[in-house]
């Protein structure tokens, strides 16, 4: 508690003034913006003493990629299919490459599950398949199951994982009810915007695709045939095992595209070293990063994730005062503030695939992602005593009784679980850095006050926040952090993550 007492509003509001300032242009990762952040987070880890936590630096860099795709290229039995036209393909998901294949095989939706199987009886070894987009219906109902989202078939990754174990070479994705190309989408898929590169062992695509019309697939299978299966594709009717066709063909499938590092971003990360279980390790995370600008229009990001990034800042500021004065944590606790959350998780992502310290044994993550505003949609308990807890059933049941005993006895705060309701609609389990942690099996507790009228627009400012509440909530992840930090064995993992 004397430490806790350390984490004030004051100080919160202050550190909050100048990450959610004008100063800092909204933080958008890869701009100027964001660095001027991380150094600034940088310089408070500087000033705490903190040791830097990546290998003897603060900051770990990660690249931003951006690609362009040079040319697209099909030639089947001599016959030039123009891109544009018939097909179109996208630059991040393709590489470059020459495919020589001797047969086309048309797969239906390209399913392999033992409740629908596409490939049932087909040899794709060597083909280029032709498979459809979605996945077939009855009577209205997926065949699948997997709610109104679809099954994890929906996913043309995951189709394209399949056609790469059977052996085929490459393919062509028909879009049933797409008879004319746009030519804006045609030209926005030539060129991404900046993206961080998938490691090799997580790039779910395996083989280049090109997207295509139904005109093209008539093309390839003419007449009745042809028409038919368009009608049930667009129709998303099943798919028999008779529907399917193989055909002899001398096809050519070229890729060429340019890749280069446009810019770069970081995690800042720092650590307070542990005593006797010094090679284990707390996490306590927060992306700092925001929307930056559109023109002259500053995004500030106060709640998301400003109050998060300087909720760490404190917490680094308490657990440094207590190693100071000789009431060091066992654990070795990691302060670490990502950026790219709001283009996709992607520094967190990449901390998980590049990990300076063992995921195996790093017990727990507690990643603060707004908490510093109240929900207006709340209409239950105390508006202005209570925090949203996320992820505390999953993975590890010590988390929970941790987490609520830890509030009994000082916190006092009303522990709102709505968020792990597994219909969740707004899915918030899977939306922040938390969850980078959480596939790869450590176990999290995400903590969040809800969206707000303010949510992502420019008048996401300091003023807005109550940082009364946000003390509060602060001192109580402080509190669960120091008896994760100081308990005698790691959080078990003993539930699997859904």
């Amino acid at each position: 508690e004397k430490y806790a007492q350390i984490i004030t509003a004051a100080e919160l509001k202050a550190k909050l003034t100048i990450v959610a300032g004008a100063g800092m242009e909204g933080r958008e990762t890869g701009t100027e913006g964001q660095k001027k952040a991380a150094a600034y987070i940088e310089s408070q880890f500087k000033d705490l003493g903190l040791k830097p936590a990546n290998k003897g630096k603060y900051q770990q860099i990660f690249p931003l990629m951006e690609d362009t795709l040079l040319e697209g290229k099909i030639v089947i039995n001599g016959d030039n299919y123009p891109f544009g036209t018939d097909f179109f393909m996208n630059a991040r998901f393709n590489k470059t490459e020459k495919v020589k294949a001797s047969k086309i095989v048309f797969a239906g939706y390209g399913i392999d599950d033992p409740i629908y199987n596409d490939y049932e009886g087909l040899d794709v070894k060597g083909a280029i398949v032709v498979l459809a987009l979605g996945e077939p219906k009855k009577d209205g109902k997926n065949i699948l199951p997997g709610g109104p989202r679809g099954s994890e078939w929906a996913s043309i990754a995951k189709k394209i994982g399949a056609a790469k174990e059977k052996g085929a070479v490459g393919i062509f994705v028909v879009s049933p009810r797409l008879a004319i190309l746009n030519p804006s989408t045609v030209a926005s898929q030539r060129k991404t915007n900046l993206y961080l590169p998938a490691s090799p062992t997580s790039d779910p695509y395996t083989l280049n695709f090109a997207t295509t019309t139904s005109v093209f697939f008539k093309k390839l299978f003419p007449g009745e045939f042809g028409d038919s299966m368009i009608a049930k594709l667009g129709r998303f009717d099943a798919i028999s095992a008779t529907d399917h066709q193989s055909i002899k063909a001398k096809v050519s499938f070229d890729v060429k595209k340019q890749s280069i590092e446009k810019a770069n971003s970081s995690n800042v990360l720092a650590m307070i070293e542990g005593t006797d279980k010094k090679d284990e390790y707390v996490f306590l995370t927060a992306h700092y990063d925001h929307l930056g600008m559109r023109g002259d229009v500053i995004y500030y990001g106060a709640d998301d994730d400003g109050s998060g990034t300087v909720s760490v800042l404190e917490m680094a500021t308490a657990f440094a005062k207590a190693k100071a004065d000789g009431n060091g944590p066992r654990r070795t606790i990691v302060f670490m503030t990502v950026s790219g959350e709001e283009k996709g998780l992607w520094g967190s992502q990449y901390y998980a695939e590049h990990p300076v310290f063992p995921l195996e044994k790093t017990s727990v993550d507690l990643n603060t992602d707004m908490v510093g505003r109240l929900d207006p949609k709340r209409t239950k308990g105390d508006s202005t005593n209570y925090v949203y807890v996320v992820g505390d059933d999953k993975l590890s049941s010590d988390l929970k009784p941790i987490s609520e005993s830890i509030n009994d006895k000082y916190a006092k705060l009303e522990l709102d679980y709505k968020y792990n309701d597994p219909n969740d609609t707004e899915r918030i389990y899977f939306r922040s850095d938390h969850y980078n942690f959480a596939r790869k099996g450590v176990p999290i507790i995400f903590y969040f006050n809800g969206t707000h009228a303010d949510y992502h627009r420019p008048t996401d400012t300091v003023d807005k926040i109550n940082f009364d509440v946000m003390e509060k909530r602060v001192r109580f992840i402080f509190y669960t952090a120091w008896e994760m930090a100081n308990r005698d064995a790691m959080l078990k993992r003993d539930i699997k993550l859904d």
